[in-house]
């Protein structure tokens, strides 16, 4: 018989509750991987090429085996990734966005991988021992991902007329949802106080210098700036990751005793 579906917030909870400021900002970082993880395997033997389809299907791995540790360093991993509701995710939205075709999906790698690394460069060199040998692991794995990401919308935008017009389109999907990246809320703002989280505002020219330069590369105008979409991190998702956790959740949640 199928599990009867979870009220929001029962979900066991992590083990360092007694430090709710600390579970909120790892339980941030491992619903992104895991979140993006998720999406990048659904292109699992529908990629262009085999050569991509190996390499979208790395990347997924790096995400999912990042998740793993931070959201095993909030709690059960397996717990927090199968047995929450939607609600209860705090990934931002770029992440959970469709694939869309290729072309949107390397916008939006390099959006999100971008800004990934950039924090994990300084989170590699932090105060919380866990948290920064975390970071340090997966930095050179986001860096990868940062650049992949960038060849292949330098190469898409300075391509053909559709490959232009299809990175086009989705950069102009995505950028509605990169101030998410740098908003601080109340939560965040007392991790960075307290030392365990890196305000993300201190690298935003940063990010958005390297953004810009890849676009001029491919010969593609920056977006205006939209109206940002903002709650991700409150649990205020799109329709999309309900979506996607049905998929993902599918398995444990019907067979809630099976062993793997």
């Amino acid at each position: 018989m199928a599990e009867q579906a979870r009220p929001h917030g029962a979900f066991d909870a992590p083990s360092d509750a007694h430090d709710p400021i600390r579970a909120g900002y790892v339980l941030r970082l491992g619903d992104d991987s895991l979140i993006l993880g998720q999406r990048l395997s659904e292109w699992c033997g529908h990629a262009p090429s085999v050569e991509v389809d190996l390499s979208l299907s790395n990347l997924a791995l790096d995400l999912v085996g990042q998740a793993t540790l931070l959201l095993g360093a909030a709690g059960d991993a397996d717990t927090l990734a199968f047995k929450r509701d939607v609600l209860d995710f705090r990934n931002c939205l770029l992440v959970e966005q469709p694939n869309g075709d290729f072309a949107r999906t390397m916008v939006r790698q390099l959006l999100f991988s971008t800004w990934q690394h950039l924090l994990y460069q300084r989170l590699a060199v932090g105060t919380d021992e866990q948290l920064a040998g975390i970071a340090a692991k997966a930095v050179k794995e986001v860096a990868y991902h940062r650049e992949l990401a960038g060849e292949w919308v330098v190469r898409l935008g300075d391509g053909t007329e559709e490959s232009a017009r299809r990175t086009a389109d989705g950069l102009d999907w995505c950028w509605r949802f990169v101030p998410e990246l740098f908003e601080v809320d109340a939560e965040l703002e007392e991790a960075c106080r307290c030392g365990l989280a890196v305000d993300p505002r201190s690298f935003e020219e940063e990010y958005r210098a390297s953004i810009a330069a890849v676009l001029q590369e491919a010969k593609m105008a920056q977006p205006a700036d939209q109206r940002p979409i903002l709650g991700g991190r409150r649990g205020h998702h799109s329709e999309h990751l309900g979506h996607l956790l049905a998929i993902m959740q599918y398995l444990p949640r019907t067979y809630p005793d099976a062993k793997w």
